[in-house]
């Protein structure tokens, strides 16, 4: 039986990976940490793996006397699976606090669960913080990236703390409180969307180097090690370069060219792109990536398909690996714009006045997507966007006009090849569109309102116009 009456810093119920990790961090880093289970059996375990931390750890399997442990105001962490079982905790917890105190949701969350918790809340003199944490288990046990939304007050009582456990970027903690409500939550998933295109485009360029280029894994990966020293430095890169270069034990091959090529999601990235549609905003990048994953667990259908489908491809010259770098760089720089426009509607939308800015900078230590991009993205923030779009920043229009070559190259070798570069393509699409000052959609207009009379806007006379169209025979 733990003591009663020990005033801990902080609660973390939920000691799956990353609650583990989040309470061992917080107990290095000097705090104390009451820790409890939905299994209680879990508890002495994680207790006895402590080690030394122990000392700043107490375990309760009683729910009440874990609340009753830590010191008021209270901030009490859930580290566990989104949806039903946060709400299920919360009717458990919410009649053990007292006004002044803060339930935390630090899973992925859906940021429409965390507006609706955080409305709930309001009024109750309990607070609700929806925070989005980034990492993985590694990040959480010694350092993640944090992105906090809800009350002032329970910022005020959660950044000592969370300021010491995050990750930092020369000395700078990468978290902070972004705006109110679901703003943490929407963030990270945001941040998440970004991480699926990232990924997507660094195994596209990988595909096409084995496919067209004939490299084996161990080549691909020794390239890859060298752009990480140089403006595509990104842990999604170191990431990709040591694993093309691992050797199954059990086989003998690389490792990857033993796994499976069917990859799966947790939904964050959909949801990117659902709230993008919502928003009207362009996600295209983000939703190439999405789909890509869908297309990839239709293993069997591409299996049957490949005999079926020749590619018919047409001779291309193959991109040089400086061509095939600056491919990458111009369209993660396309993808991380998109984001941030994403960002920036959501934020006009909720009233959340979100700092872009900041955004950045807690992005560049202790997350998935952190690279040396952000710092060209913080300062293009931090010096004004023209028309509030990154892609018209002089620093970010300089860095694509020095990289839009190798991007047009690759993705026409793709295509030409039959090689499929969905995202690359898309983030190239997506570009070209948008330096297009005279469009295409005076046509889809004119479509519209032939067959159902929808109207449109003329160049020369404001208002809504309908035409004369010239009538066509009805078979």
């Amino acid at each position: 039986m733990a003591p009663n009456n020990v005033n801990v810093d902080i609660g973390v119920f939920g000691l799956g990976t990353m609650g583990s990790a989040l309470a061992l961090n917080l107990a290095e880093n000097g705090f104390r940490v009451a820790v409890s289970n939905k299994h209680a059996d879990r508890i002495p375990v994680f207790l006895a793996q402590a080690n030394e931390l122990a000392g700043n750890l107490v375990g309760y399997p009683d729910i009440a006397e874990f609340i009753a442990s830590i010191a008021r105001p209270r901030s009490i962490l859930f580290m566990i699976p989104s949806g039903a079982p946060v709400d299920a905790m919360i009717d458990v917890v919410l009649p053990l606090l007292d006004d002044g105190d803060t339930i935390i949701d630090g899973g992925n969350a859906d940021f429409h669960d965390t507006r609706r918790r955080s409305a709930a809340f309001s009024g109750t003199g309990k607070h609700f913080v929806g925070m989005g944490v980034s990492g993985g288990a590694e990040g959480a046990r010694h350092g993640p990236s944090m992105m906090v939304g809800g009350t002032a007050h329970s910022w005020s009582l959660l950044r000592p703390m969370l300021r010491k456990i995050a990750a930092k970027f020369e000395g700078d903690p990468c978290v902070d409180h972004l705006g109110p409500d679901g703003a943490g939550h929407f963030v990270k998933t945001v941040h998440n969307g970004i991480e699926y295109a990232d990924m997507q485009m660094i195994a596209e360029i990988y595909g096409l180097m084995r496919d067209a280029g004939g490299f084996k894994a161990a080549e691909i990966g020794a390239q890859f090690e060298t752009w990480q020293s140089g403006p595509l430095s990104s842990y999604l890169i170191e990431v990709s370069a040591a694993a093309l270069q691992t050797v199954d034990a059990r086989s003998g091959e690389p490792l990857v060219d033993m796994i499976l090529d069917k990859a799966g999601q947790k939904g964050t990235g959909r949801w990117t792109l659902i709230e993008a549609l919502k928003l009207g905003q362009s996600a295209s990048a983000i939703e190439a990536a999405v789909g890509a994953r869908g297309w990839s667990s239709e293993k069997d259908l591409r299996v049957a398909a490949e005999p079926l489908l020749p590619a018919v491809a047409h001779k291309a010259a193959f991109p040089s690996p400086e061509e095939l770098k600056s491919a990458l760089l111009a369209a993660r720089v396309l993808a991380h714009a998109q984001g941030f426009r994403v960002l920036a509607a959501a934020s006009d939308e909720f009233e959340w006045h979100l700092d872009m800015t900041r955004i950045a900078e807690i992005w560049r230590a202790g997350c998935i997507i952190r690279s040396i991009l952000l710092d060209d993205i913080a300062d293009a923030f931090r010096a004004g966007l023209p028309e509030g779009a990154l892609i018209l920043s002089p620093s970010i229009r300089d860095l694509l006009a020095a990289h839009l070559g190798g991007l047009r190259k690759t993705v026409a070798a793709g295509v030409s090849l039959g090689i499929p570069v969905p995202a690359l393509g898309a983030a190239l699409a997506w570009y070209d569109t948008m330096r297009t000052a005279k469009g295409t959609a005076n046509l889809i207009q004119a479509q519209r309102d032939f067959f159902g009379s929808h109207g449109f806007e003329r160049i020369d006379d404001p208002g809504v116009h309908h035409g004369d169209w010239k009538p066509i025979a009805v078979s």
